[in-house]
């Protein structure tokens, strides 16, 4: 899993590509919480999951958790790009009734 991230408009853009599953939740994980904690005067962040190219329960707890990290800063999570697959877990677990896709 590779994450990178950018600001823009004070709005933190943070890419996910590959595979997010157990083995490759930790470090993404660390990274992406630098990024929110390194940049915790934006207006909102938005995770860009259009290159995930497999998720499982292990990519929606690994959402919820920076979803909680934003909401420590009172920071709105958006969701952007899911592909069909992972568009198709995300909305069965609920997820979008806490983090909502970006327009």
């Amino acid at each position: 899993m590779t994450v990178t991230g950018y600001l823009r408009d004070k709005m933190l853009y943070i890419n996910l590509s590959g595979e997010m599953d157990e083995c490759s939740a930790a470090s993404a994980r660390a990274k992406c919480d630098k990024l929110i904690e390194d940049n915790a005067n934006v207006k909102k962040i938005i995770v860009n999951l259009s290159s995930v190219a497999f998720m499982d329960s292990t990519g929606i707890g690994f959402l919820i958790g920076r979803y909680k990290k934003a909401a420590r800063l009172s920071i709105p999570l958006y969701i952007e790009q899911p592909n069909f697959a992972a568009d198709k877990i995300l909305n069965l677990s609920g997820i979008y009734s806490l983090i909502p896709k970006a327009e």
